[in-house]
Protein backbone atom coordinates (compact mmCIF):
# COMPACT_ATOMS: atom_id res chain seq x y z
CA UNK A 1 0.00 0.00 0.00
CA UNK A 2 1.02 3.48 -0.47
CA UNK A 3 1.39 4.35 3.11
CA UNK A 4 3.86 2.30 3.92
CA UNK A 5 6.76 4.67 2.97
CA UNK A 6 4.89 7.10 5.28
CA UNK A 7 5.79 7.51 9.30
CA UNK A 8 2.74 6.95 11.29
CA UNK A 9 1.86 10.70 11.75
CA UNK A 10 1.35 12.57 8.41
CA UNK A 11 1.99 16.41 7.06
CA UNK A 12 -0.73 17.44 5.08
CA UNK A 13 1.29 17.35 1.99
CA UNK A 14 1.65 13.77 2.38
CA UNK A 15 -2.12 13.62 3.11
CA UNK A 16 -2.28 15.22 -0.56
CA UNK A 17 -0.44 13.36 -2.41
CA UNK A 18 -1.75 9.99 -1.15
CA UNK A 19 -5.19 11.24 -1.45
CA UNK A 20 -4.35 12.64 -4.84
CA UNK A 21 -5.96 15.72 -3.78
CA UNK A 22 -5.42 19.59 -3.45
CA UNK A 23 -4.52 21.24 0.16
CA UNK A 24 -7.85 22.97 -0.35
CA UNK A 25 -9.71 19.96 -0.11
CA UNK A 26 -7.25 18.58 2.39
CA UNK A 27 -7.53 21.05 5.14
CA UNK A 28 -11.47 20.79 3.88
CA UNK A 29 -11.58 17.00 5.39
CA UNK A 30 -9.44 17.89 8.42
CA UNK A 31 -11.39 21.23 9.20
CA UNK A 32 -14.77 19.07 9.08
CA UNK A 33 -13.59 16.17 10.94
CA UNK A 34 -14.00 13.74 7.99
CA UNK A 35 -9.75 12.63 8.74
CA UNK A 36 -9.24 12.52 12.19
CA UNK A 37 -6.55 14.96 13.40
CA UNK A 38 -4.64 17.22 15.59
CA UNK A 39 -3.04 20.20 15.38
CA UNK A 40 0.53 21.36 16.98
CA UNK A 41 0.65 25.09 16.51
CA UNK A 42 -0.57 25.95 12.91
CA UNK A 43 0.92 22.35 11.76
CA UNK A 44 -1.72 19.30 11.40
CA UNK A 45 -0.46 16.39 12.51
CA UNK A 46 -2.40 13.41 10.63
CA UNK A 47 -2.50 9.27 11.98
CA UNK A 48 -1.65 6.80 9.19
CA UNK A 49 -5.08 5.01 10.37
CA UNK A 50 -6.98 7.93 10.31
CA UNK A 51 -5.87 7.98 6.81
CA UNK A 52 -6.24 4.19 6.29
CA UNK A 53 -9.92 4.58 7.69
CA UNK A 54 -11.01 6.97 5.47
CA UNK A 55 -9.59 5.12 2.20
CA UNK A 56 -11.92 1.98 3.60
CA UNK A 57 -14.57 3.62 3.55
CA UNK A 58 -14.60 4.09 -0.31
CA UNK A 59 -16.71 2.29 -2.18
CA UNK A 60 -15.15 0.34 -5.40
CA UNK A 61 -17.21 -0.90 -8.55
Amino acid sequence: MILEQYSDILRVEELCEVLGIGANAAYQLLNEGTIPAFRIGRRWKIPKDAVKKYISQWKVY
